[in-house]
């Protein structure tokens, strides 16, 4: 008689969430000795969000559970509301579902409610991305997953030394990389689609991109959340006095997300970015190959650190949200003051493409955090590695 098979049960609950555990959703379903289960949760489901759902039914996953978050406003209260309400509906979802194995993703604040509800309830909690060090509150909720986990599966040494520090056994800590690397190098083998995509885009945006064009990818920062506007408005200055065509994405959900989306709106309505095409959603691959045909990218979005090293893509980074994330040679922090992101786009200009680096992988993640949750002992040991 074969073994059951394992039920992993992973909640999507962000646009970034998807294109960060996508390749190891492909892994698992693949595996004949594990059942995918999925949860699509909180912004994941939004319209105004890119309603990321749509993409991953089309890229033939099943959504087991969905779950709302009960409002929309992108603010502080609205974001501790939402952790509870997703908490609240996660656990009758894993109750429902009764999962081997739940996969919690990264640190956005929709993950503490994943985790919160897998530990009360006794399911083993895999938590993929821990030990990274980061800006705001991501950090803070990144640390506590980690302490709730009971199998870590991280993107690098360095985190796997950060997450032994913390107490938890190095037994259970496995460096597989980051799953977003898999869909960066899956995306550069079919450089005709990247081509095909910005011709489109470009129609699209009625604006020549053949010839390079910037990407913009600008996030509030929950704990600056009230300073939104104006580093927006910094941001889309040095955009526009660079002359160059850009793709700007549109902001996550986080506190402070509609102060940055109604300053974009009243630079984009008012005339004052001409050069700019904003865009809600694509899917993970034409994001990646987006960057592979950018001059260089701009704001404050992990992918500038993560997929861009391995992409060898210049990036520029404005401000604290990244603050102490491990980071590669095309990386350049500024402030947000239009002067100076607008010398870092043109000193990025000039370099043109930095040399490949695995900082953060190799692009088979996927495959090893499969592996691991197929092996892993499901038995929740939370003893310390310490003595207290």
């Amino acid at each position: 008689m074969s073994p059951a098979r394992r039920k992993i049960c992973v909640a999507v609950t962000a646009r970034p969430s998807y294109s960060r555990i996508r390749s190891a959703l492909v892994a698992i379903r693949a595996r004949d000795d594990l059942d995918l289960q999925l949860i699509a949760a909180a912004s994941a489901l939004s319209d105004k969000y890119g309603n990321v759902v749509d993409v991953m039914e089309a890229e033939g996953f099943r959504i087991d559970r969905r779950i709302g978050m009960g409002g929309e406003t992108g603010t502080l209260v609205a974001q501790a509301r939402s952790t509870g309400i997703v908490l609240t509906e996660m656990a009758g979802a894993f109750d429902a579902l009764k999962p081997d194995w739940v996969v919690s993703v990264a640190d956005r604040f929709e993950t503490m409610a994943t985790a919160v509800a897998a530990a009360y309830m006794n399911i083993p909690l895999a938590h993929v991305q821990g030990g990274e060090v980061t800006g705001n509150i991501d950090e803070k909720v990144r640390h506590a997953v980690t302490k709730l986990a009971d199998l870590h599966l991280v993107a690098n040494e360095k985190a796997q030394e950060r997450v032994v520090r913390m107490g938890e056994r190095a037994s259970r800590v496995v460096v597989t990389g980051c799953p977003s690397i898999d869909v960066a190098r899956e995306a550069v083998a079919d450089p005709q689609a990247a081509d095909a995509l910005v011709a489109r885009l470009g129609g699209e945006a009625g604006r020549d991109l053949s010839r390079g064009f910037l990407i913009v990818s600008q996030h509030s920062v929950t704990n600056e959340h009230g300073d939104g506007p104006f580093q927006t408005a910094q941001t889309a200055q040095a955009v526009a006095a660079s002359g160059l065509p850009a793709l700007w994405f549109w902001p996550n959900l986080d506190a402070g997300s509609d102060g940055v989306s109604q300053t974009l709106r009243a630079w984009r309505d008012g005339g004052r970015l001409p050069g700019v095409h904003f865009v809600q959603n694509v899917p993970p691959e034409d994001f990646i190959r987006l960057l592979q045909r950018c001059h260089c990218i701009v704001g404050n979005s992990s992918v500038a650190i993560r997929e861009c090293a391995w992409l060898g893509v210049p990036a520029i980074n404005i401000g604290s949200r990244q603050s102490g994330r491990d980071r590669g040679a095309n990386v350049q922090d500024v402030n947000y003051d239009s002067d100076e992101i607008l010398a870092a786009i043109r000193r990025q200009m000039k370099v043109g493409r930095y040399a490949h680096d695995t900082l953060y992988g190799d692009g088979h993640a996927g495959e090893k955090i499969a592996a691991a949750l197929a092996t892993a002992t499901p038995q929740i040991d939370k003893r310390l590695a310490y003595d207290i």
